[in-house]
């Protein structure tokens, strides 16, 4: 299952919470220029990292409650998650080393 998972507010609790990988969760939009930046580099990482970490996309345009639950007040975010809770956070645009070097711990 390479790739990047899109996810809503409906599919937040089996996709992330309920995963028995840890989750890169990034909370997006459209609009922003630094998260269309970061997307083909998520893409390479869920390759790179494929049955290891899952890559999920929130649009926070269209999905407010996740958005507001977590606290996300710019974006990009990414938030990684391990055995449904939040155990990390990066905010803005980030290098695939940077971020492999961020979720490695969970891996």
């Amino acid at each position: 299952m390479a790739g990047t998972v899109k996810i809503t507010d409906a599919t937040f609790e089996s996709e992330v919470v309920k995963s028995d990988l840890p989750v890169l969760v990034d909370f997006w939009a459209e609009w922003c220029g630094p998260c269309k930046m970061i997307g083909p580099v998520l893409e390479q990482l869920a390759e790179e990292l494929d049955g290891k970490l899952k890559i999920c996309k929130l649009n926070v345009d269209e999905n407010s409650e996740k958005p507001g639950e977590f606290g996300v007040m710019s974006i990009p975010t990414l938030v990684i998650f391990k055995d449904g809770q939040e155990k990390d956070r990066i905010i803005g645009y980030h290098t695939a080393d940077q971020l492999k070097k961020a979720v490695e711990p969970y891996l």
